[in-house]
């Protein structure tokens, strides 16, 4: 099944009826206080509810950002100041990093203001409200309505209400739905382009254990990095200029040298970016038995491949740190998740979920009515879907997303045929004429032409081996005919020749401005160069596939839409007293609950936290995943921990709760009862890796840096002090 499967972490979970518990749950803010407040404060939450949300008052919410539309960050300072994951500005580190200056290596930090590094297209997003629009949005729609009818009445609809949210005012307005359908919300954001690189400890601290700790505790790792938000003078959203001043959130958090301990208060919040916790037994067995299998097999070559070039070559190596950390992290999460679901019998339990819900759906006519089929359209839509999902996977992983120069001939396809469309004005585009040579520099800048030679070559064998000849893209039948269905033939006269794998040759394609600033691949001439372009060929027939395989599976999605909508609003019906939260949808949600340790299996237990002593025990100068800096080893042997050591007196590192999170709350904030900030959750646990489908309430952990590892590491390890000084600390 498509469904949901290309979000951005594919972290699917599952909400069974509950009452509210502190350590389940991804809870809406605007919220907090009708469902939550009363529960959070028994757990030990000691500030109000407007504290924490509020729409005319500073609160909580302000110090919380969208980082980039992929992870969390929060504001630790009145100057703009950011925290986040080391491995959410990875890619912001590696992009200014070179052989010579190596900031993955070495670390960056900037000593003042002045030294703080720009970076073209990073964002952060500050909610300003939220509020129900489902009256407006439902109000077109019925039960008559095909979903293909529902779909567009609804689009029309959302379109109408931003449009209307936005009138007169710069801020950015989002409508989603929540509850499969059944319910929407729009949010307001205010949106700043100037984000500044600020300081960065070296990966052998930011991603200390590397891929074999990844998901796993106990953990070791710094894994944060710090940004600032710069705005125009008068404080608006600005695009970066050097006039720009540090923006002044309206809210920041102080920080905590108090730590943690067993049993204390923890709650995060941030953007979790995608759960699918209504997912049925159907969308749990297609996911054990052939989605994620089929995602780690391609994953697995293309990491192989990846990790020959870059053992070669250091210049490689900084190009494509951050798609290989990126293509690494869930080829590992999806191995883990479909151990954990079979070991704890998660198939079986969404079974007699379904089972009671039909039960109670047949008890009675009108109930039958309207849900008694949403279990059999569920059925019936993922039997539609199973032929075609291992060949969907592989057009994703080894088509889409395998070769670079699939996406950018696609991409660079789009943008040059708008400019040949007579509708758009000439401002319009200029604008794309800037994209273009934005893409390009951007592509080429971290490419290498014989990794993704290999890559293309590789990956589209294991395609063509792999699946029915009935889900091949087209191009498939070139290469048998014409190179005895050799790839490895077919792409050395593709990267030999193709303008897309080099920048030179993309540069020559697209010529000079001309009159009428045009460019000259916009001349009849050079059709034919574009025409014959195997790449071209290649990433069309691909895209073809894709949206083909799309059209195929719109009845089959069709039921399953319609299936998932009247399950959930009848689940919430049949269990009128309890509280259920809507999936994530990078929206910002809170999740509370407590420090704690955990017994992951028979005579094993793990303590809530990490020290130094841990850390130096697994250092090995000779595995690159476990080098440790000498200055921190110094800094360990004479125990210089300053103000950062715990009442034990040891440096504490990492420590684990129990709360609720999922890809996207990368960076959030872990926050005490007293709204100071304590830690940075970075991380899952392995053994509650299907906890993402069905929340494991003995297991499931949030692996997090503490907060004074990450101030010892700025302070003691890097000497940027001039950070520390502009911060809010509580002792």
């Amino acid at each position: 099944m498509l469904r949901k499967w290309i979000s951005m972490a594919l972290v699917a979970a599952f909400a069974l009826p509950m009452s509210v518990k502190a350590d389940e749950g991804m809870w809406l803010p605007m919220f907090l206080s009708r469902l939550n407040h009363v529960d959070m404060q028994k757990e030990g939450l000691n500030l109000t509810a407007e504290e924490l949300y509020s729409i005319n008052n500073s609160s909580l919410k302000d110090a919380i950002v969208n980082f980039g539309g992929f992870c969390t960050g929060e504001m630790i300072s009145d100057q703009g100041l950011v925290l986040t994951n080391h491995h959410c500005g990875f890619g912001a580190i590696q992009s200014h990093s070179t052989t010579e200056n190596n900031y993955l290596e070495d670390g960056f930090w900037a000593m003042d203001k002045s030294q703080e590094l720009a970076n073209e297209d990073l964002f952060v997003q500050y909610l300003v409200n939220m509020s129900d629009v489902s009256t407006d949005v439902l109000s077109v729609v019925n039960d008559d309505m095909s979903e293909d009818e529902r779909s567009q009445a609804v689009h029309a609809k959302i379109k109408e209400l931003k449009a209307s949210a936005t009138k007169g005012n710069n801020y950015v307005c989002e409508i989603k739905d929540f509850f499969e359908g059944n319910e929407f919300y729009m949010f307001m954001y205010e949106k700043y382009t100037d984000v500044r690189l600020v300081g960065a400890p070296p990966s052998s601290v930011g991603k200390y254990g590397g891929d074999t700790d990844n998901w796993m505790w106990p953990r070791h790792t710094g894994d944060f990095s710090m940004f600032r938000v710069y705005a125009a003078p008068d404080g608006s959203p600005a695009d970066y200029a050097e006039g720009n001043v540090p923006m002044q959130p309206r809210h920041h958090l102080p920080i905590s040298l108090k730590g943690v301990k067993d049993g204390d208060y923890a709650m995060i919040w941030g953007y979790p970016g995608g759960t699918d916790r209504y997912l049925s037994s159907y969308g749990v067995e297609q996911a054990i038995e052939v989605s994620n299998p089929s995602v780690v097999e391609v994953r697995d070559l293309k990491l192989d491949i990846m990790d020959q070039h870059m053992d070669a070559d250091p210049a490689t190596r900084i190009k494509y740190a951050a798609k290989h950390a990126q293509t690494a992290n869930y080829w590992k999460y999806f191995i883990g998740q479909t151990k954990g679901l079979k070991r704890l019998n998660v198939f079986g339990d969404k079974q007699e979920l379904e089972n009671e819900f039909q039960n109670w759906a047949d008890a009675e006519p009108a109930r039958k009515a309207k849900y008694g089929n949403a279990i059999q359209l569920l059925k019936e839509g993922y039997a539609a879907t199973d032929k075609n999902v291992k060949g969907n996977t592989y057009l994703r992983e080894a088509g889409i997303s395998g070769s670079e120069s699939m996406l950018f001939a696609f991409k660079m396809g789009r943008m040059m045929g708008a400019l040949s469309n007579p509708d758009i004005p000439e401002e319009g585009k200029k604008g794309i004429r800037a994209q273009i040579e934005a893409e390009v520099e951007s592509h080429f800048k971290d490419f290498d032409m014989a990794l993704d030679k290999q890559l293309f070559a590789e990956l589209m064998a294991k395609y063509f081996n792999d699946i029915d000849a009935a889900q091949h893209p087209s191009f498939f039948a070139e290469v048998t005919k014409k190179y005895d269905g050799d790839f490895n033939k077919y792409a050395d006269a593709m990267y030999s020749s193709s303008v897309f794998v080099s920048k030179d040759r993309f540069m020559e394609y697209l010529g000079r401005k001309d009159n009428g600033g045009l460019f000259k691949f916009l001349r009849k001439s050079n059709a034919k160069i574009m025409e014959n372009d195997l790449v071209n060929q290649a990433a069309t027939s691909i895209f073809e596939q894709y949206f083909a395989s799309g059209s195929a599976n719109a009845e089959a999605e069709a039921k399953m839409a319609k299936g998932y909508r009247l399950f959930v609003d009848g689940l919430r019906k049949m269990n009128p007293t309890k509280s259920y939260y809507p999936n994530a949808n990078f929206t910002m949600r809170c999740t509370y609950g407590k420090v704690g340790d955990y017994y992951p299996a028979d005579a094993v237990h793990y303590d809530y936290y990490t020290t130094m002593e841990g850390l130096m025990q697994k250092m090995d100068n000779n595995n690159p995943e476990f080098v440790v800096p000498q200055k921190l080893v110094d800094l360990y042997e004479n125990e210089d921990y300053g103000q950062y050591v715990d009442a034990d007196g040891k440096l504490h590192v990492c420590f684990i709760s129990n709360n609720d999170i999922t890809g996207g709350n990368s960076g959030s904030p872990v926050i005490n009862g007293d709204g100071e900030l304590i830690g940075t959750a970075f991380d899952g646990n392995w053994e509650a890796m299907s906890g993402d489908i069905a929340f494991e309430h003995k297991l499931q952990r949030t692996i997090s840096v503490d907060i004074r590892y990450v101030l010892f590491i700025i302070d003691k390890y890097a000497g940027a002090t001039n950070l520390i000084d502009e911060m809010t600390i509580v002792k």
